[in-house]
């Protein structure tokens, strides 16, 4: 027997019923048990009648469908990485000395050359003052050796004087000139250390550690200050050794932050490190990201989706097409050709991407699927279709 031949029986009983039960109480009965009848023929025909709609709705039901096509198939490599600053610089001092003063706090902002920090000079500029004296000394022992030469060889031809002393006058002459240039090569040297007792930063970024107070003793080459740089952000992932030969495929690399979970960045891949690290067989990955403004920080984790070019071409379906029962079954419901009837498909899956599976065998392109109202439909059964907007 059928559902819809059931369902007929049901109401001619139930109707016969309600027919007897007025006969048999409407005449007699007090008008409470004349009311409760009337009462159950109106409950009964209104649950005649929404059984009767129901039935209607459930002959037609309303389904969405979409077609399958066959496209070049996309493999999707999901990686997880971190951003990654082009400069980290741990900034030392090139001369000891007492802090005297520190210009920046943990997180302050810097350009490229700006004074970080000072050191005490008060000992090395008496220090350069006694150079540049000296200096000026042997410039006037140098100026007042030439003088004597010059007029040595003056007397020198008035036969005054021996070749002998001429020669002396000439070499006091040298040896005076190569003084001057050592002095003048001191002083030079202690103005450019005088010039290391101010640290400036190397580059523009932010100060991430300061190691030091005012006051303090440094050595030489102890770390001060750590300066990130904050422009031009990398992100480093790392790829599975098997990707590798693929990487010349790349359709596009999608990025997503776990500080910014709502919003996707498009990526371009730098550079590819052809290392492999031996332990975790990936190599590393480079990645910028197209959004050259985005609120991105150094150490910031970060998750991407790689895709890949296959190579083949596949029918694909919306992924909301898919019916997965608990024996491992997927399946479609397919719309015959006469447009108003559907078959269940037994299929068997592929890659996914862009919300749509490969279908590698139960479908053939060209086909349409249920994609919404699919949970509940029988084989065979007539629906209302309706395309995707």
């Amino acid at each position: 027997m059928t559902e819809n031949y059931c369902r007929t029986i049901y109401r001619k009983i139930l109707l016969n019923l309600i027919q007897r039960h007025v006969q048999d109480t409407m005449p007699t009965a007090p008008s409470q048990y004349r009311l409760t009848a009337a009462s159950l023929i109106m409950v009964s025909l209104c649950f005649l009648i929404v059984w009767s709609n129901t039935e209607a709705e459930e002959k037609a039901p309303l389904v969405i469908v979409d077609i399958a096509e066959q496209v070049p198939v996309i493999e999707e490599l999901a990686l997880s990485g971190s951003v990654v600053a082009p400069h980290i610089a741990e900034l030392a001092s090139e001369v000891g000395g007492i802090v005297a003063s520190l210009a920046v706090e943990i997180g302050a902002h810097v350009k490229k050359d700006a004074a970080l920090l000072r050191l005490d000079t008060e000992l090395h500029k008496l220090a350069l003052e006694a150079t540049r004296a000296a200096s000026e000394q042997a410039r006037q022992q140098l100026d007042d050796a030439k003088r004597r030469l010059k007029n040595a060889e003056a007397l020198v031809k008035q036969q005054t004087i021996s070749e002998n002393e001429l020669q002396s006058l000439a070499a006091e002459v040298r040896i005076d000139g190569a003084f001057l240039d050592g002095v003048i090569a001191e002083q030079k040297r202690q103005e450019a250390l005088l010039r290391r007792y101010t640290l400036n930063a190397p580059f523009s970024g932010v100060i991430s550690r300061r190691l030091v107070e005012v006051g303090e003793w440094v050595q030489t080459g102890e770390p001060l200050l750590v300066i990130v740089a904050t422009d031009e952000l990398r992100l480093d992932f790392q790829v599975p050794q098997a990707i590798f030969a693929k990487l010349v495929q790349t359709e596009s690399i999608d990025v997503t932050l776990d500080a910014l979970p709502q919003q996707v960045f498009k990526g371009t891949i730098e550079t590819v490190t052809p290392i492999v690290d031996p332990n975790s067989r990936a190599f590393p990955l480079r990645v910028a990201l197209n959004d050259k403004q985005a609120n991105i920080a150094p150490g910031m984790s970060a998750s991407a989706v790689l895709r890949l070019h296959s190579g083949r071409r596949e029918v694909v379906v919306p992924r909301d097409a898919l019916l997965r029962y608990p024996d491992g079954r997927i399946t479609v419901w397919v719309l015959n050709e006469n447009a108003s009837t559907v078959t269940e498909h037994q299929v068997k899956t592929g890659l996914n991407f862009d919300g749509k599976v490969s279908i590698v065998q139960g479908l053939n392109a060209g086909a349409w699927v249920v994609v919404q109202g699919n949970e509940a439909l029988r084989t065979g059964q007539t629906v209302t279709v309706k395309l995707p907007e």
